[in-house]
C-alpha cells in the first residue's frame, strides 16, 4: 500500500542521515516522534510555516541544531550533493574534509587571479 512505501521511504531517508552523521562522527541527538507525542508536538511547532507541506503535518527527517530548524531530507541531500552539508547543519568542517579541500582549492584559484 501507499502508506508502507511512504514509510519505508521515511526509514530509508532516516538511516542515509544517521548514516553520514555517524560516519562524520558528528553530533546527533535523534528524537523518535512516532512514540513520542511530545517529541511529534515539538517538531511540528517548531517547523516554520513555509516549510510544512500544504496539507498535513511535517513529515521526518527533519534536522534542527537545537531548535534552529534547518530542513528536511531534500535540503539535507542537496547540501550533501554540493559538499556544504557543514554549513547546511551549522558546523564547521574539519580539517582534510572534502569541504576544507575544496574551500582550500578555491582559495588557491582565487589567489592565482590577483
Amino acid at each position: 500500500t501507499l502508506r508502507r512505501v511512504c514509510s519505508a521511504s521515511i526509514k530509508k531517508q532516516q538511516q542515509d542521515v544517521l548514516g553520514f552523521l555517524e560516519a562524520n562522527k558528528i553530533e546527533f541527538e535523534e528524537k523518535d516522534i512516532a512514540a513520542n507525542e511530545e517529541n511529534r508536538k515539538w517538531m511540528r511547532e517548531n517547523v516554520p510555516e513555509d516549510s510544512r507541506p500544504a496539507s498535513g503535518n511535517p513529515l521526518p527527517p527533519r534536522l534542527f541544531n537545537d531548535s534552529r530548524y534547518l530542513g528536511d531530507y531534500e535540503a539535507f541531500f542537496e547540501a550533501r550533493e554540493n559538499n556544504a552539508v557543514y554549513a547546511f547543519l551549522g558546523l564547521t568542517a574539519p580539517p582534510g574534509s572534502k569541504v576544507d579541500a575544496l574551500l582550500v582549492s578555491s582559495l588557491q584559484s582565487h589567489s592565482a587571479l590577483f
